[in-house]
C-alpha cells in the first residue's frame, strides 16, 4: 500500500505511496500559476506551465514529481559512490565494501561483453539435459535452490492470521505481458506487444547461440505454455483484494495439486521436512495445475523455462544482451532508450544493497531537525484521525473502540532503521581479478536470498525489518505489522521543507502521511487488526456500510476517460480511499496551525502529483495500477472538500465543482 504509481509476494502488498520510475530533474522550472483555470482544472492550473516545457528524458517514460527527487538522489549517490570506489573497496566494512565491488563490476562492460552469453550456457544446457518429469524431480529441490523457473512458487511471509510467524505460500508464475487482461477479449494491446517480445526474446536466443529457426520454435512453444496459464491466474483486479491471498491448505492435499511434480519431495529437499500448512495466493491456478503441466506440456514447459532464464538475466551480461532484453520494456512503457551504462550498474549495485545505500545516504543527508519535525507532524496526523475516530457518526461504539486500538498500537519508522538488514552482510563479491563475473556473482545472490528467506519458516517475524530503502522516494503502510514507515529520502520539497509553510508540507508529505495512516482502514487494511492479523472486527452493520462508502468511492473514479482507456474504480478503490482520507485530515491538521493558509496547502496538493509520461506508460498504468492516474488523484479528491470550495470560490457551473450529495466523506 504505497503512495506512488505501480505494480507475487506478500512485499509487493505493502502499501506504498505511489510506484513511479526515476525523471530527470533538469527540468525547466516553470512554476507559474494559471489562476484562470484553478475553478476547472486544479492540476493543469498547477502543472500546466511546467508540463508545456518538461521534456521525458529518451530512458524514461515519465518525468516530473517524485521521479524528478530520485533521479536527484541517483546523482549524488553516483557521484558519492564514483569518488568512494577509487579508494580500497576493503578500507569500508561490509557489506558497504561490497557494494563497491559490485558497482565496480557491473560497469566492466569490456568484461562483460567479451563474456558474452559463455557464463549463461551452463544453465541453459541444464535445462535442455531434463528429458522427463523424473529427470526433473530428481533435482527438483537443487534446481529451485539455483534460481530456475518453475511453474510455480514458494516464498516465505508473515503469515496472515498470526503475523508473528513466518509461514510457507505458495503463488502462480508470472505472465509474459502485464497483466491476464492483456489475453482476453481480443484485447489490441496483445496484438500491439507480443510480436514485440516475440522479436526480442528470438534474438536473445540468437545471442545464446540458438539458430533462427530453433530460436523461433523455441520462442512459439514457449508463448503456448504462458498462454496456458494465463486463464487461470488472476487479474491485478483480483489481487488488489489481499484477503482473499488467505487460502490455507494441509501440504498433503496441496501436493496433490500435480500428478507430475513431486512436491512433497521438493518441500523436504528445501525445508528439511514437509511443512504441515501452506498458504495458496492463487487457488484455481493450483486446481488448474495439472491441465497446464503434463507429459503433453513438458517440452513447452521447458522451453518456457529457457525464455525465462534468458530474459531474467540480460541486465547481467553483455551490452548486446542488455540493449535487446530492454527492448519490450521500452515498447511497453514508451522509453526511446535504454538505461545508459553506468546508471544501469548503479541501479544493480544499489538495488541489491538497498539497505546499506539507504543507511547511507540518511546518514549524510538526513538531519536530526528534520526527523523530529516530520515526527511532531505524523503525531499531528495521528491525533486528528484519533479525534475523527471518536467523533465518527457512521461507525457503531464497538468498532469505533476497536479501530482506536488499531491507531494507538499503529507504529511508525521516519529517516532510516537501526541496523541494516543481516541479509547484505551475507553477500559476497567475487571481483574479476579473483575469476568473478557479474552474472555468476548476481546468481550466487539471488541463492543467497532464496535460501535466507526459507530459512525463516517457522520463525518469529522480524517487525523492524523495513521493506523499502531509506533512499527511495516513497513511503508505506504495511498491513501485517500495522506500521507505517516514511525514508528520508521522501522528506524533501515539495513534499517537506523546513523552508516551506506548513500549510504546503501539509499538502506534501502531511497528506502522504495521512494517506499512510488511510491505509489501516481503506477496503483492504481494514480487515486487520491492530497487530496485523486478518480478523473482522468490525461489526456486520458498520462494514455494510463502509462497503456503500467504498461502492461511491468506486463509483466516483470509474469510467473516467483516460489516456485512451477508463479508470478502473475497483482496481484504485483502496489507494482513493487512502487519497481521500489523506488529504481531509491533513486539511484539518493544517487548520490547526496558526500560519495556515489553505490556498498553500491545495497548491502543494497539486504540485506533489505533477507528471508528465508516455501515452504507453499511462496505459500501462491504467491496466495494472492500483493507483489512479496522477492528474486524477490530484483533481478528483479536492472535490470531496468542502473547504476547497471556499478557498477557490468554486461554484456550480466550474470545471471543479461536484454537487454535495455526490462528495465521498469516508474517514
Amino acid at each position: 500500500m504505497n503512495i506512488r504509481q505501480g505494480g507475487i509476494s506478500l512485499k509487493k502488498l505493502i502499501v506504498k505511496a505511489t510506484e513511479a520510475e526515476d525523471g530527470d530533474a533538469n527540468q525547466p522550472t516553470n512554476d507559474s500559476i494559471d489562476k484562470s483555470l484553478l475553478k476547472d482544472d486544479l492540476y493543469q492550473a498547477v502543472n500546466g506551465r511546467w508540463e508545456k516545457t518538461a521534456k521525458i528524458p529518451a530512458d524514461h517514460s515519465s518525468t516530473g514529481g517524485f521521479m524528478d527527487l530520485n533521479d536527484n538522489i541517483d546523482k549524488e549517490l553516483m557521484h558519492d559512490l564514483d569518488d568512494l570506489k577509487a579508494k580500497n573497496k576493503d578500507s569500508f566494512e561490509a557489506p558497504f565494501s561490497e557494494m563497491l565491488k559490485l558497482y565496480e563490476l557491473a560497469q566492466n562492460f569490456k568484461k562483460r561483453d567479451a563474456d558474452g552469453a559463455d557464463p549463461l550456457k551452463p544453465y541453459l544446457e541444464k535445462i535442455e539435459n531434463i528429458s522427463n518429469f523424473a529427470d526433473l524431480n530428481g533435482q527438483l529441490a537443487d534446481w529451485v535452490k539455483t534460481g530456475f523457473p518453475l511453474p510455480f512458487g514458494f516464498f516465505v511471509e508473515p503469515d496472515m492470521k498470526n503475523t508473528q510467524v513466518n509461514a510457507l505460500f505458495a503463488n502462480s508464475p508470472s505472465l509474459f505481458l502485464p497483466d491476464r487482461t492483456y489475453y482476453e477479449n481480443n484485447n489490441p494491446a496483445y496484438n500491439q506487444l507480443m510480436p514485440v517480445l516475440t522479436k526480442t526474446l528470438s534474438q536473445l536466443l540468437v545471442l545464446a547461440d540458438y539458430s533462427s529457426n530453433e530460436a523461433d520454435e523455441i520462442v512459439e512453444s514457449a508463448k503456448k505454455f504462458d498462454a496456458a496459464i494465463a486463464p487461470h491466474v488472476k487479474s491485478a483486479e483480483e489481487s488488489a483484494d489481499y484477503s482473499k491471498m488467505y487460502n490455507p491448505q494441509k501440504f498433503s492435499e496441496f501436493a496433490k495439486s500435480s500428478s507430475h511434480f513431486d512436491l512433497t519431495k521438493l518441500a523436504d529437499g528445501l525445508f528439511g521436512k514437509t511443512p504441515e500448512q501452506i498458504i495458496v495466493t492463487e487457488p484455481k491456478y493450483f486446481e488448474a495445475l495439472d491441465e497446464i503441466v503434463n507429459e503433453d506440456s513438458f517440452q513447452d514447459m521447458k522451453n518456457w523455462m529457457l525464455v525465462g532464464t534468458i530474459y531474467s538475466a540480460t541486465g547481467y551480461l553483455s551490452e548486446e544482451f542488455r540493449q535487446t532484453g530492454s527492448t519490450f520494456s521500452r515498447a511497453l512503457s514508451g522509453k526511446k532508450e535504454a538505461t545508459p551504462q553506468k546508471k544501469s550498474a548503479f541501479y544493480l549495485a544499489t538495488g541489491t544493497f538497498g539497505q546499506t545505500i539507504g543507511d547511507y545516504y540518511a546518514k549524510k543527508y538526513f538531519g536530526p531537525k528534520a526527523k523530529a519535525d516530520v515526527e511532531h507532524m505524523v503525531r499531528n496526523m495521528i491525533s486528528v484521525y484519533k479525534n475523527r475516530l471518536q467523533n465518527n457518526t457512521w461507525l457503531g461504539e464497538d468498532t469505533r473502540k476497536k479501530a482506536i486500538v488499531k491507531l494507538d498500537k499503529l507504529g511508525l519508522h521516519v529517516g532510516y532503521p537501526d541496523h541494516i538488514d543481516q541479509l547484505e552482510y551475507k553477500y559476497k563479491i567475487t571481483p574479476e581479478n579473483e575469476g568473478g563475473n557479474l552474472f555468476n556473482n548476481m546468481t550466487r545472490i539471488g541463492q543467497v536470498a532464496l535460501a535466507d528467506n526459507y530459512a525463516k519458516l517457522g520463525q518469529p517475524v522480524d517487525r523492524t525489518k523495513w521493506e523499502m530503502s531509506a533512499s527511495t522516494v516513497n513511503a508505506y503502510y504495511d498491513p501485517f505489522k500495522n506500521l507505517i514507515v516514511f525514508p528520508a529520502a521522501i522528506l524533501q520539497a515539495p513534499f517537506y521543507s523546513l523552508d516551506q509553510t506548513s500549510s504546503q508540507n501539509y499538502g506534501g508529505i502531511g497528506a502522504v502521511m495521512a494517506h499512510e495512516i488511510s491505509h489501516a482502514f481503506d477496503n483492504n487494511g481494514s480487515l486487520f487488526d491492530e497487530m496485523g492479523n486478518l480478523n473482522n472486527w468490525w461489526t456486520k452493520e458498520d462494514h455494510e456500510y463502509f462497503t456503500k462508502l467504498a461502492d461511491k468511492m468506486i463509483k466516483e473514479f470509474d469510467g473516467i476517460p483516460f489516456a485512451g482507456g477508463k479508470v478502473n474504480g475497483k482496481l484504485t478503490v483502496s489507494e482513493n480511499i487512502a487519497d481521500a482520507g489523506g488529504l481531509s485530515c491533513a486539511n484539518e491538521a493544517a487548520k490547526n496551525e496558526q500560519d495556515y493558509n489553505l490556498y498553500d496547502f491545495f497548491i502543494n496538493w497539486a504540485k506533489v502529483w505533477r507528471m508528465k509520461a508516455t501515452t504507453q506508460y499511462k496505459q500501462l498504468l491504467l491496466n495494472i495500477d492500483v493507483h489512479a492516474p496522477a492528474e486524477l488523484r490530484a483533481n478528483v479528491q479536492v472535490k470531496n472538500l468542502d473547504d476547497f470550495y471556499s478557498t477557490f470560490e468554486v461554484k456550480s457551473g466550474d470545471g471543479m465543482y461536484l454537487k454535495p450529495e455526490d462528495r465521498v466523506k469516508i474517514w
